[in-house]
């Protein structure tokens, strides 16, 4: 998402600089001084002259044809256009011009005038003595406007612009795309999923690709350190408490010796508990293909008439197998615990299949629904100390869902009770 919106931004800025550098652009050509436009008057005029006065020689009835133009119009007659040259400042320097463009021009017969076009604009007509006595009389349209530097350089710019910008636009794509990828995979990796990132594009991107893997490598390395102290520990602990339930047996007061058996009994299971919610933070599986109909009558089967199953058959999509049983078993052991009745039910919705769970225990409130995701979390007046499970079994297959890209989300029906639904994860 914060790519799109790097994305967005990063086009918006190019879009203005092309705007600005066009407006920039068109403000100057604007301000091109009547000099600049005389010159170019000059210098179409004289080339028009010339050319027309070699083509007449060439070909005499096509001379207007050819020379013609949506800017000049031109044409040849016995009589001149224009009878005499005006005498006005501008009218002279562009005469000047002319020749000086063109000195083969001095020795002809040129007549310049301006003639009031619409719009307020204002037209150089002339006429130029041909050979055999006629005359090349031409009239170029609007003398006052900037046309056709002005034309042709906004022109230039405006495509020089469009350009530009279609370039920035393809660079920031390739370099957004990079950034768009290590945003995907951090989301991964924020929830606890492990992606083999690609280490290419710009040194920059290239440089934070390689930290986020080896970041993801300690990561790894220290789970996999925590979880294998902690099988340790607990594998040690297994034989104090052993002795503890044979120290136990040995005593005379029945009711002790029961209370002991009882811890132990407690501990160990807390002890299998906390394996089992370590192991889900790195516990490997690859994509296969699972038959989620049968994976649920597996995990429901121990709970016999307790938890009601509902399915449509076999149900195979490519998903992770390990994950997802244990996943569910922990909570429909969860629901089992605190509900005499378990609905499960397996249903599609749209491309994704849900596994939906309801008990008619005494549920959670919905503002404890994020609390309940973290470990050792109880409800004191539903789930007391004296109520079976440590806390961890919903947060195990949060963990495990969302590493392997499900969701875990709950709702409180009208009646009471709490239903939990599973986007069950699927491998794209």
């Amino acid at each position: 998402m914060y790519s799109q919106r790097l994305s967005a931004y990063a086009a918006l800025l190019f879009v203005i600089i092309g705007v600005a550098q066009l407006a920039a652009s068109l403000l100057f050509y604007g301000a091109i001084d009547e000099q600049t436009l005389r010159e170019d008057q000059a210098r179409r005029v004289a080339e028009l002259l010339v050319v027309s006065d070699r083509v007449f020689r060439l070909d005499d009835d096509r001379t207007a044809a050819v020379m013609s133009s949506g800017h000049i119009d031109v044409a040849v007659a016995s009589t001149p256009l224009v009878g005499r040259s005006q005498t006005t400042d501008e009218l002279e320097q562009i005469s000047e011009q002319i020749v000086r463009w063109e000195p083969s021009l001095a020795k002809k017969s040129i007549h310049l005038a301006t003639r009031p076009a619409s719009g307020g604009r204002r037209d150089l007509v002339g006429s130029m003595q041909l050979s055999e006595g006629e005359w090349l009389n031409f009239q170029s349209h609007d003398i006052s406007s900037m046309w056709p530097i002005a034309l042709r350089a906004m022109w230039m710019t405006l495509v020089t612009a469009l350009v530009s910008l279609g370039l920035g636009l393809v660079a920031i794509r390739l370099i957004t795309r990079s950034l768009r990828r290590l945003s995907e995979a951090a989301g991964a990796i924020g929830q606890g999923r492990r992606v083999a990132i690609r280490e290419s594009g710009p040194t920059d991107v290239r440089n934070l690709a390689h930290a986020m893997n080896e970041m993801q490598d300690r990561i790894a390395r220290l789970l996999q350190d925590q979880a294998k102290s902690f099988e340790a520990i607990s594998h040690d602990l297994r034989t104090p408490l052993a002795r503890q339930k044979l120290a136990a047996e040995l005593i005379d007061d029945r009711e002790v010796g029961e209370i002991i058996n009882a811890s132990t009994d407690e501990m160990e299971a807390m002890l299998q508990s906390l394996q089992q919610y370590l192991r889900a933070q790195h516990l490997p599986a690859e994509p296969e293909t699972v038959d989620l109909d049968r994976v649920l009558r597996s995990v429901t089967a121990p709970f016999r008439d307790q938890v009601r199953l509902e399915t449509d058959g076999p149900t195979e999509i490519q998903s992770y197998s390990e994950p997802l049983i244990i996943a569910l078993r922990a909570l429909i052991e969860n629901a089992c615990h605190f509900g005499d009745k378990v609905e499960v039910k397996l249903e599609r919705a749209g491309d994704e299949w849900i596994v939906e769970i309801a008990d008619d225990g005494p549920g959670i409130p919905p503002e404890h629904f994020e609390n309940v995701l973290t470990p050792f979390f109880r409800l004191d007046e539903a789930r007391g100390r004296t109520t079976a499970g440590f806390g961890l079994g919903i947060p195990t297959a949060h963990r495990l869902l969302t590493r392997f890209g499900g969701t875990l989300s709950f709702a409180s029906p009208p009646g009471g009770g709490l239903t939990v639904r599973v986007q069950v994860p699927r491998h794209a």
